[in-house]
């Protein structure tokens, strides 16, 4: 083996097992001699001692699918390397990582004076805390993507808990609040979002996540504005969010030249490679939905920009797509009318309406004969249908409930013209405000308790501790992150809305063995909504007691008494506290306009072990890809389930694996067990949709709402999506299928030539198991039960 210094020394196999055993204490099921045998196994001479850590670490992680406490092992051998790649550069404490941060280039000023004028506490906190509860996969993640790395030797030169810790000074304002917000970082329960945990505390603290931007006029110097504004907010991190409904059709006349526009594909088509072009920070491709109503004329060329086939200079593959659709859309689509369809040009005043105002206008045009063409609205409502079961693109979101339930619509003018890139964010855009929020997810599998039964409960004293902590958190974020552009700084600053969040939710149902699809696991989230929306409105009050509302309270909705589940007509429990914070809100306002979105959490929730947001995990059985190898890893909680009934054997883990991941066909597991750990896959629509719509109405923006469907037809999703409208979710996301899907085996007419009695989807049971949901016969219709 090739040591760090370059000499040649033979590998001491009983020295090596020492170490590994070093890192298997209460790890009962590994076997450290067989990780040895293994790693020896394939060695070669010269073999070096970071390769040999490498290899131990790859051998133990590729034995987890197998047995969890691998897992365990490879991060502790990660953890064991990390420690050692930052000490080699002489790195011993926080303070000295901050330092050689600093003078690499990578840190702000702040973060060197405020590590050396508390080193103590720091470093005296950082020694009494344990490590963090990481699986290898999430450890892998920040090792890979997050750690400051030196800029010429790409060392790392941070430990987990010294970027926990860089994260927490950078956020808080006193020591005080550093380390509380250090033991939540730290102990898994709360996570910020990636741009604040890639950015805090560095030269240039972009810590937003989300950007939203109203559509360009129709002029070349506004699309080209609109251009520089997503360069520059993508830079440095930033998902992007765009309307598009104010630019000309294809083949509306140009005054100035007296020639003919192209239309919007030419003009996404140069989006689409600016997009691609400026990456985040180096760290991901930049990434921007494209939002757009169907009245416009260019809907069709904007249903075929994701597809695989057709001309390439009109197509998008970069982009993402979502459409922003009126009431009156989906009310043609169900009474089976006519769509008409118009140039922006000729109706420039349609984007800036909804609801009645937008209903009243669309038929004053039609009936001015200003419309272009008329379409079936099946017809094009199909089409929309065919994008998602094709491509998952093509995203619906609706616009009328939008901003019908936005706290920031209250007063004429006040506009939402699109959601962002992951469709949880809803906040007024116009050409001088470009809308902004910060995110933050709380970890619902860590705020559980055992109760005097011994059953496991939601920990409601911890979860309000979490709330306030990290209301105050993203609070702050709007104060310290640099703004790319002037127009984002001013509507933060004006409305400062911020989007907590929350991820983990299967977690908590599977450790209170509820089925994610069961009326208790319902009852449970919109509890948990409730509490979140509850003390984040409290804690934003408190803040507006200290420091004063936001500018723009006194044009919102809750200036006027009127709070989230008001708009939706519901009233929660214990409707006392929440008359008296109502009459606390109208006395001394908020200090945020928004305060809670769910947002997708794909790698937050991967650091965190966790599963992502509000969904249910999609397989038992998954492949984790990392910069140093891809292994299998096996849900946790099925794991623990099947030991505990003796049932964890090769036989069975064999099933799994020739199941991908499922295990509903394996009838030694009993019954209940198999229907707990049902996958997305396996568990029907419409208690998902039924569960989003209930938790709704204490979600002030909206949540990333992902669809699950393994082979779907245009029956099925025309059903599904109406069913979604019907139940008032304001956004949806993906639409996530397997196989390819069978939309060749139904025509868009077929589909849609029948009444849609179906779209009423009422809650019985049918006898029937058909593999396609009939418009006919509601009845039999499975996607949504």
């Amino acid at each position: 083996m090739r040591k760090r210094k370059g000499h040649l020394e033979r590998i001491d196999r009983e020295k090596l097992l020492r170490s590994v055993t070093s890192c298997c204490q209460e790890l009962s099921g590994v076997e450290p001699d067989r990780i040895i045998t293994k790693v020896l196994s394939s060695l070669q001479d010269g073999t070096s001692t970071t390769e040999l850590t490498k290899l131990l670490i790859q051998t133990a992680a590729s034995l987890t699918a197998e047995e969890p406490d691998y897992s365990q092992l490879a991060t502790r051998l990660l953890l064991t390397s990390i420690h050692k790649e930052v000490a080699n550069q002489k790195i011993l404490s926080f303070l000295d990582s901050i330092t050689m941060a600093y003078e690499s280039g990578l840190l702000h000023e702040r973060m060197l004076t405020r590590a050396r004028e508390y080193a103590s506490v720091f470093e005296e906190t950082i020694r009494d805390c344990p490590p963090s509860p990481f699986d290898y996969i999430g450890l892998q993640t920040i090792y890979d993507r997050y750690l400051l790395r030196h800029p010429t030797e790409h060392h790392v030169v941070e430990t987990p808990s010294y970027f926990w810790m860089r994260i927490a000074v950078a956020l808080s304002r006193s020591t005080e609040e550093a380390l509380q917000l250090f033991h939540l970082f730290a102990s898994l329960e709360y996570l910020p979002s990636s741009p604040t945990l890639f950015n805090a505390g560095t030269r240039h603290e972009q810590l937003s996540s989300c950007f939203l931007l109203d559509s360009p006029e129709d002029s070349l110097e506004s699309i080209y504005q609109r251009y520089t504004e997503i360069a520059l907010l993508s830079k440095f991190s930033g998902g992007i969010g765009i309307a598009y409904h104010r630019v000309r059709a294809q083949g509306s006349r140009i005054e100035s030249t007296n020639g003919r526009s192209s239309g919007i594909i030419p003009w996404l088509k140069t989006l689409d490679s600016s997009v691609a072009a400026v990456n985040q920070g180096g760290r991901r491709k930049g990434a921007c939905c494209v939002y757009l109503e169907p009245w416009h004329m260019d809907i069709d060329d904007f249903l075929e920009l994701r597809d695989n086939t057709g001309d390439e200079a009109r197509r998008t593959h970069n982009l993402h797509i979502a459409h922003w659709i009126p009431d009156l859309f989906m009310k043609r689509v169900e009474e089976d009318q006519l769509w008409s369809l118009f140039d922006p040009k000729t109706v420039p005043h349609f984007p800036d309406l909804y609801g009645e105002s937008f209903k009243q206008a669309y038929e004053a045009a039609e009936q001015a004969g200003l419309a272009v063409k008329t379409v079936k609205a099946r017809q094009l409502y199909g089409r929309m249908m065919r994008m998602l079961a094709q491509t998952g693109n093509g995203w619906m979101n609706f616009k009328d409930t939008c901003n019908r339930t936005c706290n920031q619509t209250a007063k004429p003018g006040r506009v939402l013209h699109s959601s962002n890139l992951c469709t949880e964010i809803l906040e007024v855009t116009s050409s001088g405000e470009v809308a902004v929020c910060n995110l933050g997810s709380i970890n619902l599998g860590r705020h559980t308790k055992q109760n005097s039964q011994g059953h496991i409960v939601l920990d409601e004293d911890k979860l309000r501790y979490t709330i306030t902590t990290a209301v105050r958190q993203l609070n702050r974020v709007i104060d310290l992150t640099f703004y790319p552009i002037p127009t984002a700084s001013a509507s933060n600053q004006r409305w400062r809305p911020i989007g907590l969040g929350w991820m983990g939710l299967h977690d908590l149902f599977l450790q209170m063995r509820l089925p994610f699809d069961s009326p208790e696991a319902q009852e449970l989230s919109t509890h948990i909504a409730e509490e979140i929306y509850f003390h984040a409105l409290s804690t934003s009050c408190d803040l507006a007691e200290q420091e004063g509302a936001h500018p723009a309270f006194s044009e919102t909705r809750a200036a006027q008494g009127k709070l989230q589940f008001d708009s939706w007509g519901v009233q929660p429990k214990n409707m006392d506290r929440w008359i008296q914070l109502k009459q606390r809100i109208q006395t001394v306002g908020l200090r945020n306009s928004l305060l809670i979105a769910i947002a997708p959490t794909a790698t937050i929730s991967s650091i965190a072990g966790c599963s992502e947001c509000i969904e249910p995990r999609v397989s038992n059985l998954f492949k984790r890809e990392t910069l140093s190898g891809d292994f299998l890893q096996m849900n946790r909680y099925l794991v623990e389930a099947l030991k505990s009934l003796n049932l964890w054997n090769k036989s069975i883990r064999h099933q799994i694996k020739a199941a991908d991941g499922s295990i509903q066909s394996i009838e030694e597991i009993p019954a209940a067990t198999r229907k707990l750990f049902r996958t997305a896959w396996e568990l029907p629509m419409r208690p998902l949709i039924d569960m989003a719509a209930a938790r709704g109405a204490f979600i002030d923006q909206s949540q990333s709402l992902n669809l699950f469907m393994e082979s779907p037809t245009l029956d099925q999703l025309s059903s599904m999506y109406m069913y979604a409208w019907k139940k008032g979710i304001k956004t949806t996301y993906y639409l996530r299928s397997r196989p390819a899907t069978r939309i060749a085996k139904t025509t868009v007419e077929g589909a849609l030539k029948t009444g849609v009695q179906a779209l009423g989807i009422r809650n019985g049971n049918s006898s029937h198991s058909p593999t396609a949901c009939a418009l006919e016969n509601p009845e039999t219709c499975e996607a949504c039960q």
